[in-house]
Formats: C-alpha cells, structure tokens, sequence
C-alpha cells in the first residue's frame, strides 16, 4: 500500500476510537508533513485521501476538521446515520400504530399460494397487471393519472433514481441537478461516472434561464428535478413554473427525472411535471416514507420511448422489486392501508411542526407545513460542520450540515437540514430545544465551562 494510504488509515482509525473528535482541526499540511517526516506532496495526497473518505471537511481561509459523522462501511445507495443519541439526519416517519396496520395485509400474504406465487420466481422490472393498477392508483394526482402499462418497478426510491440515470445519462455525462440536491443523486452520480452541473434556484424551484444556459454551455443528457416538497428546502414550484419548464424540455429536447418521494404530504400538492410533459418526464416515487423502509417498492412512470433501456437498467442494476414487497404493496394499496398512513403522516406533520414553531422561534428556518424536514439557516459566526459537530458532540443530536446537499466547489452554505420525521414527539421537542439553546450560545459568543467554543482546537498529531 502507498505511504499515504497508510498514514491516512492512521488518522482515520484516530478518528473511529475517538482520539479525534467531530470539529477537530487538522494541523496545516506543512506542519504535518514535518511532524511525519513525509514530503508535501505526501501530506497533500493525505489529507486527499481523508476527504474523500469522507473523514474531513476543508474550509478555505479556516483549515481542516474532522467531520461531524464520518461514515461507516456499508453499501453507496445507503444513507448514512448520525451517532448521536438522537438522530435527525435519518428521516422515516412512522405513527403509532402503523405496525399493527401493515401486519393486516401481511397475514393474508401466508398463505401458501400466494407465497408460491410472491417467493419462487423472480419479479419482473414491469410487475403484474394487478400491481401497476396499484401502483397508478397509488401515484395519482388530481388532474393527473399515470398509465399503468408505463409503470416499472424497483426496490426502493433509491433503486428507481439510480435506475433512471444509469438509462438516461452516460458515463461522463452531464446531469442537470438543483443547485441543492438529494444527497444520493450525488452519490449514485459518482459511481456512475456522472458529472453533475448546479442550477440555480428561486422561490419557485429551479429557474428556467439557468436550465437554458446550462444545456447552451455544453449539452445536458437529462435534468434531476423535485418539484413538490424538494429535499432540503420544501419548496413547492407552481403551476406556471411547471408548465414553464415543461415547454422548455420539449424545446431543448431533453428528458426530466421528476422525484415525488415526499409529495404525497401535500393534499392540494399542483400536477406533477409528468402532466405537463408525459413525453418528457420520468416520474419516481416509492412506498419507503408513506409506509416504511423495511418492505418497500420504488415506482417509476416511463415514456414509451424509454421503457426498455429502463426496464433493461432495473435488469442489470439488480434493481428491480421482490416478489413479496410487490404483493405486499399492491395489497396495501387495495385494502385503503397507504391511504390510511399517509392521512395520519399528514397530520404527524402538523404536530411536528407546531414544535418547530415553538423551539426555532426567531430563527431563519424555511420549510413547509407539510415537509418532514426544515432547512435552518444558522446564526453568525456558527458554521455548518462546526455547529454539526458541536450539536452531536455537545447536544446529543446529528443533523445534517447544509454541504451534503451543495452541487460544486465553494456552495456549501452556513445551514443545516433537521429532520423531525423519526423520533418520537417528546424526543424530537427535548431534540430541538437544546439546538436552539446551542444556536444562541454561538450567536451570543459564549464560551468557557460549560459554553460551546467557536474556535476549533489545533490537534497536534
């Protein structure tokens, strides 16, 4: 192994057992280089090797910290988890009861024949006659149907995105995203071989000069879009946005990934860009956050002119659903248990959010009544590694800093996106309160016993 690697497993290993902590500073690359009697360029390569681990965050003018939960091993399409007691990075609302409702249609799911049926062949990307029907019936909108011969299926939601890029935009490709964007659309980028290009956003979502003018510089292969509910910011585009932006794909004959993974939250939510370019929209959505992760399908609605190189993708991805998740879905949907769920995520969400209301007073907090998640713009001088780092460290709660979400070099903002989806109520108010009490000690300058330092300590290692 090469002698950066090896040093850099050091200070990684440094950094799991705890002699390094979240918010640490690195020393400067120079003084490290001497410190180990390796050349520059050595130190340079280290400290590479580190970031792209994911173990450290530079900040130019700042220096090099620890990062606030550097990720454990486990598979790319997984997020990853915060180690603090309460963790509002993973999002997954679940409601009293919701077991009790699922296991209903799952009893009827053993019965020999229907076992038979779900575990002793593999699913098909297409599915059944019975389970698109479901799956149309589950993603209708007003003012909108998709048809059930469009609808393949996958594993997951993740499934479906990656599915749908590998089928759209080649290796070396360029993908237009939100200049925010879902963190995996990052990550599956990266193992595909994907190069993302940022799009400036509004109010309203993306805006339609900044999609025109990215395609003009070099063309685009397809565009990443969440217009309802998008994941940090819960923006909401309207209508004339949508149709907008619709015309504007015909014109530059380009093709759309719409994400809907989160819009069944919103009751009055508009038509989705599917509606306004059938032709031009690929829609994916999944059960995983209506219902739960653990037994889920991801769904994508597909143009006719792609349905093949997407079914063909699924295939080869080893991405499409299992027998018994499908069966299970399409029962769930049939029986009124999805409809059942998402009216009580609906109000959950209310309940959620009059917390945020009550804790996060004062403070520049954009979300939506609707959204599991909320996107808080921090006080000065916090930054978003640092106040992630002190918030696991200090207040027993991860949150995710702003940067995991930031297409390209120098936009990761001072922000960070809480989740409320997972903990319990009590937890989740107990949760918010004591960021809050440590947004105001950074905002206050307080430091000292007891008192949250802003100035990272130098390691000297």
């Amino acid at each position: 192994m090469e002698e950066y690697r090896r040093i850099a497993d050091r200070v990684e290993a440094a950094v799991r057992d705890g002699r390094l902590k979240p918010g640490d500073r690195l020393p400067p690359q120079r003084v490290f280089a001497r410190r180990h009697a390796i050349a520059n360029s050595t130190a340079i390569r280290v400290y590479g090797e580190l970031a792209r681990r994911g173990i450290v965050v530079g900040e130019v003018g700042r220096g090099t910290f620890v990062r606030a939960a550097p990720p454990l091993p486990g598979p790319a399409l997984a997020e990853a988890t915060g180690a603090a007691p309460v963790d509002l990075q993973l999002n997954y609302p679940v409601f009293e009861g919701q077991s009790e409702l699922m296991a209903r249609a799952l009893a009827a799911l053993a019965r020999p024949d229907v076992l038979a049926e779900a575990v002793t062949r593999p699913a098909a990307a297409t599915g059944t006659p019975q389970a698109r029907e479901a799956a149309a019936a589950v993603l209708a909108r007003p003012g909108w149907a998709p048809d059930p011969d469009g609808v393949l299926f996958a594993g997951n939601g993740r499934q479906a995105i990656a599915a749908a890029l590998s089928a759209l935009v080649p290796p070396g490709g360029r993908l237009g995203v939100e200049a925010l964007t879902y963190p995996l659309v990052k990550a599956v980028a990266e193992r595909l071989g994907i190069r993302l290009v940022p799009l400036a956003l509004d109010a309203d979502g993306v805006r339609p000069e900044a999609l025109a003018a990215a395609h003009r510089a070099a063309p685009l292969a397809a565009v990443y879009l969440q217009p309802t509910l998008h994941n940090p910011l819960s923006t909401v585009t309207g209508e004339a946005r949508r149709s907008a932006l619709a015309e504007l794909l015909r014109q530059l004959d380009l093709t759309a990934v719409e994400d809907t993974t989160w819009a069944f939250l919103v009751p009055d939510a508009p038509a989705p860009l599917a509606a306004h370019a059938p032709e031009r929209v690929l829609l994916v959505d999944s059960l995983s956050k209506r219902l739960a992760p653990g037994l889920t399908v991801g769904y994508l609605v597909v143009p006719g002119r792609l349905r093949a190189a997407v079914a063909e993708a699924l295939r080869s991805g080893a991405w499409t659903a299992g027998g018994l998740a499908l069966a299970a879905a399409t029962r769930w949907t049939g029986d009124g248990t999805v409809a059942e769920a998402v009216a009580a995520k609906r109000a959950d969400t209310a309940a959620r959010h009059a917390l945020v209301r009550r804790r996060l007073a004062g403070h520049a907090v954009r979300t939506s009544p609707y959204a599991y998640y909320c996107w808080w713009e921090l006080p000065a001088p916090w930054r978003a590694e640092t106040f992630t780092a002190a918030a696991a460290a200090r207040a027993g709660v991860a949150v995710t800093p702003g940067g995991a979400f930031a297409v390209g070099p120098g936009t990761a903002p001072d922000a960070i996106r809480v989740g409320l989806a997972s903990p319990p109520r009590a937890v989740l108010d107990g949760a918010l309160e004591r960021l809050a009490a440590l947004a105001e000690e950074g905002r206050n300058g307080a430091s000292g016993r007891g008192r949250i330092s802003l100035a990272p300590k130098i390691l000297d290692m």
